[in-house]
């Protein structure tokens, strides 16, 4: 794109106050849509920056704690592992399980009904979270789990399964 491109994109109020913004970490709001067992607080959404197409925030969740199983609507979301490691479970009654740790990245489709797990009985479980709106989109739901789920391996259609240790 040129410069004069650009320009003509340009906001009414000019780039200054309508272009990037910064949220710093003792900035986010905790007053977003929660679940049980965790704790999120928004980054980036419509209210706080104008993001029209994202939402952004971190989750925490305390050692040997889980959340109420709960779906995201319409949304796809991207949770990213900073510490600690990840047990998600899904499905209608969350039968199927695999885990995440630091540095390895959980995609959630629309309504798929799921529980976040911190494995770890002392860490606390540390995690960047996007989804693909500006509103926080949470439905808890009442589900029965089952008691032993199933692993499955996360692997694409390209790459082979990780030998287990």
């Amino acid at each position: 794109m040129s410069a004069e491109e650009a320009q003509s994109h340009s906001p009414a109020g000019g780039w200054r106050d309508n272009g990037v913004r910064v949220v710093r970490s003792d900035q986010l709001d905790s007053d977003t849509a929660q679940t049980p067992g965790m704790d999120r607080a928004a980054a980036i959404d419509a209210a706080r920056v104008g993001a029209q197409q994202i939402w952004a925030g971190t989750v925490t969740i305390h050692p040997n704690a889980k959340t109420g199983a709960h779906h995201h609507g319409s949304l796809e979301s991207v949770i990213y592992v900073l510490r600690g490691r990840a047990r998600m479970r899904w499905g209608e009654r969350l039968e199927f399980v695999a885990e995440a740790g630091p540095g390895d990245f959980i995609f959630v489709p629309p309504y798929v009904p799921h529980q976040e797990i911190n494995a770890s009985t002392d860490e606390p479980l540390e995690c960047v979270l996007v989804r693909s709106d500006s509103e926080a989109v949470v439905v808890n739901l009442d589900l029965e789990p089952v008691e032993k789920p199933d692993t499955v391996d996360w692997i694409d259609p390209i790459h082979r399964p990780r030998p287990k240790a």
